[in-house]
Order: structure tokens, then C-alpha cells, then sequence
């Protein structure tokens, strides 16, 4: 508790025990948490309670033609499973899961592409020449 403490810059770990006593822990140190710790479940937490889905974010990286057309096949497939279910024919958590699962990806390269409009600095030089 003390790394974790010092970690959100909290004077001491006092402060975190009564916050995780009384479950009110301050939106600003939210996220502080989760990088001390590792883990993201107050913000899915949040997400879920408000009917809201949490997609990871890619690094950004442009796709290659092979990638594009995995999505393509994945979002056939998951259409296909969604027609399945509606029929009684496949698991409604088997679906959930290729439904998720795609609606993931296609976040990604939303992402990426909205990243092209602002792209950020590439300071160390690693990016393309």
C-alpha cells in the first residue's frame, strides 16, 4: 500500500485505506490508481454502470493490406454468428464475444485513422522516413 501511495503522490497510505473503507475514492486519483496498480476496473466499472463499452486503444500503427482483410472476414463472420443466433442457432455469449471482438478491431483503426488527422511527435525518430 505505501508503493502504491506514493505512487499516486498521497502524502502518506492512510489516505487510500479510508478511501477503500468508505469505497469514495476521488475522480481525480482514478486514474492514478490504475497506474499504480495495474489494473483498469474502476474505469470499466464506470463504463459498464453508464451502458457504456471500453475498447482498448491501438499504438497506432497503419495496417497492411492482410490486416484490413482479416477485419473484413471477421466482420463477416461475426454478422454470421449474429444471424445464427437470431435463428436459435448458436450461444448468445458466443456471439457476444465475436460481436465484441470486432467492434474492438474496427475501434483500432478508427483510432488509427483519427490519429493521421493530428499525428503526434515523433521525437525519438523512430517513426518513418
Amino acid at each position: 500500500m505505501d508503493r502504491v501511495a506514493d505512487l499516486m503522490g498521497l502524502p502518506s497510505k492512510w489516505a487510500l485505506y479510508k478511501w477503500m473503507e468508505s469505497g469514495r475514492l476521488p475522480a481525480v486519483l482514478i486514474r492514478p490508481f490504475e497506474h499504480a496498480t495495474g489494473a483498469t476496473f474502476v474505469t470499466q466499472y464506470l463504463a459498464a454502470s453508464a451502458h457504456k463499452l471500453v475498447v482498448d486503444m491501438p499504438s497506432g500503427k497503419p495496417a497492411a493490406d492482410e490486416e484490413v482483410l482479416e477485419l473484413q472476414s471477421a466482420c463477416n463472420e461475426a454478422v454470421n454468428q449474429l444471424a445464427r443466433y437470431y435463428r436459435g442457432q448458436a450461444d448468445a455469449e458466443e456471439t457476444v464475444s465475436a460481436l465484441t471482438s470486432v467492434l474492438g478491431a474496427i475501434a483500432g483503426h478508427r483510432e488509427n485513422v483519427a490519429r493521421s488527422l493530428a499525428p503526434e511527435l515523433d521525437l525519438f525518430g523512430e517513426g518513418e522516413e
